[in-house]
């Protein structure tokens, strides 16, 4: 019988990872912070492909704003933000309802007391910055438990110890294929959900196009869709680092959606209110991530990141937005010359 060198490095990972999560709980906590810092530099230096994305990514946001010597800053200082988050997710068993508050603070959550009520349906939108593993932790430790949708890994081996490590803090994990009718029932029955909201996903499959830092991406229209359909508030968030290692867990206002928003409209505000935060603070972002998978066929291959392509589906969902946008704005204009409601 014949084994695959994938099927063996599948198993050497799980094997790994079922180590460190018995191993990293056992440690002290500026152990384990030391230890990821470590981890994130040697990634940023090996990694030569994803130190690629990362400075070509850097360079399409920032250009001329950031010297070169600041992108390859950033770049190391991503990696180690990435890495702590995954050393401190495995080393979250040592969370607790008593104690997590002595490594997290809150801000901004007194805004949404009301909407935050049990039995109150809620859209988390999660974004990858600072320790994004803590985010979900922080708030099912507070009380405030929810449905998590999250992204297999490409070794089905590893989704039984994340999972469970995602689920300690009381929440419920399920995975992205196929969840949206399961978040869907779950709002209905009045429980919070949350998504990452922040990734770009194949425009083969039904999605939204967004302006991010001036170039278009492909993202996933899962929190509009729920929220046109459920009414619940869509409650952005992310977790910024502290400087003595702990972490902020930041919520943000509400958002300014008109009635009938469309669901590109209700991505582009929630990740607006994200962009200000990166361009004022770029390294804990996941940078090292092909954000722009795709660009328009009219535009110049010079204005978007060497991985970008030319692609079919990205071009019809490009004209599927636009005529969402001018849909839109007839419908605007007809309420304004009373013509027509404003939807």
């Amino acid at each position: 019988m014949t084994v695959s060198w994938k099927a063996v490095r599948h198993r050497l990972e799980w094997i790994f990872v079922r180590l460190a999560a018995l191993v990293i709980p056992l440690c002290p906590r500026r152990v384990i912070r030391a230890i990821g810092s470590a981890i994130g530099s040697l990634a940023a230096y090996l990694d030569l492909e994803g130190r690629r994305v990362a400075l070509s990514n850097l360079e399409f946001t920032f250009g001329a704003q950031l010297t070169p010597a600041r992108k390859r800053q950033l770049v190391r200082q991503s990696y180690q933000h990435v890495a702590r988050a995954m050393t401190d997710l495995f080393w979250s068993p040592r969370l607790t309802a008593e104690n997590f508050d002595e490594l997290v603070e809150f801000a901004g959550l007194e805004q949404w007391n009301a909407e935050l009520e049990e039995r109150k349906p809620v859209i988390f939108g999660c974004q990858h910055y600072g320790n994004f593993e803590w985010m979900a932790t922080s708030v099912g430790l507070s009380g405030r438990k929810s449905v998590i949708m999250a992204q297999e890994f490409k070794n089905p081996l590893l989704d039984a110890t994340f999972i469970a490590l995602r689920e300690r803090g009381g929440h419920r994990v399920v995975t992205r294929q196929g969840s949206l009718p399961h978040l869907y029932r779950a709002l209905r029955r009045g429980e919070r959900v949350a998504i990452f909201a922040d990734l770009t996903i194949s425009a083969k499959i039904p999605s939204v196009v967004i302006d991010c830092f001036g170039m278009k991406r492909c993202v996933s229209f899962a929190q509009a869709w729920l929220h046109q359909r459920t009414g619940a508030p869509i409650i952005n968030a992310h977790m910024e680092p502290l400087p003595d290692g702990r972490y902020r867990l930041v919520f943000h206002p509400p958002l300014q959606l008109r009635a009938g928003a469309s669901a590109r409209e209700i991505a582009q505000a929630c990740w607006d209110q994200m962009e200000p935060l990166i361009r004022r603070d770029p390294a804990p972002w996941l940078w090292m991530y092909k954000h722009w998978r795709y660009r328009p066929e009219a535009a110049d291959t010079n204005t978007y990141p060497f991985y970008a392509n030319v692609s079919p589906h990205f071009e019809k969902r490009l004209k599927e937005s636009e005529a969402s946008d001018t849909n839109k704005a007839l419908s605007s204009r007809a309420a304004i010359d009373g013509e027509g409601p404003l939807i």
